[in-house]
């Protein structure tokens, strides 16, 4: 790619010469046109398995399973809006997962 000496536009093809599109240049002779292009290795992105991760709060509730007293909690509306939302507890030694309705 070459540029313009008076101006530093881009030359593009004129008819049968390379040009100026602002100003009168005309190139004398040929233009190396030639494009080069960086290609980076791509990065791995990490998954990330819910037996991995700990990102629920933990508080005091006892396992109906095992009786341990520390589980996991979320909440979500499962039923109308007008009506509680439902607490869902995971054991933290056990697993075991389940609800409580208020």
């Amino acid at each position: 790619m070459e540029f313009c000496p008076r101006c530093g536009s881009v030359l593009i093809k004129k008819k049968e010469r390379f040009g100026c599109p602002k100003c009168s240049y005309t190139a004398k002779g040929k233009v190396k046109i030639e494009a080069t292009e960086k290609i980076r290795k791509e990065e791995k992105v990490g998954i990330l398995k819910e037996k991995d991760t700990n990102v629920l709060p933990v508080t005091t509730a006892t396992c109906p399973k095992c009786g341990h007293n520390e589980a996991y909690f979320w909440s979500t509306q499962t039923r109308a809006a007008d009506e509680a939302e439902t607490r869902f507890f995971r054991c933290v030694k056990c697993k075991h997962t389940w609800r409580e309705y208020h």
